[in-house]
């Protein structure tokens, strides 16, 4: 049995534009994920340093990578992760 993402903590540096809103609109429409809360913790003239915390099923860290950088954000480091064995 593969092993499956539950809970992800990301530190994040994104342009000003899209809102945080909209960040986590778009992370909350993923395939696995289920709950998505970002936190502003620094701001400067051109970008944002943000904490992203996502809760789900089966979380794609491609798939989360993959939709930040679409949105101009690059993932500084993962601070947390939760693994669990997937159940049938």
């Amino acid at each position: 049995m593969n092993p499956t993402i539950k809970k992800m903590v990301l530190d994040v540096l994104k342009p000003h534009e899209p809102p945080i809103y909209e960040l986590a609109s778009k992370l909350a429409s993923l395939r696995g994920i289920d709950h998505v809360s970002i936190s502003l913790a620094e701001i400067d003239q051109s970008t944002e340093s943000i904490k992203i915390s996502i809760d789900g099923s089966d979380i794609n860290t491609d798939s989360v990578k993959h939709s930040l950088e679409e949105l101009g954000a690059v993932i500084h480091s993962v601070d947390e992760v939760a693994v669990a064995k997937r159940t049938k």
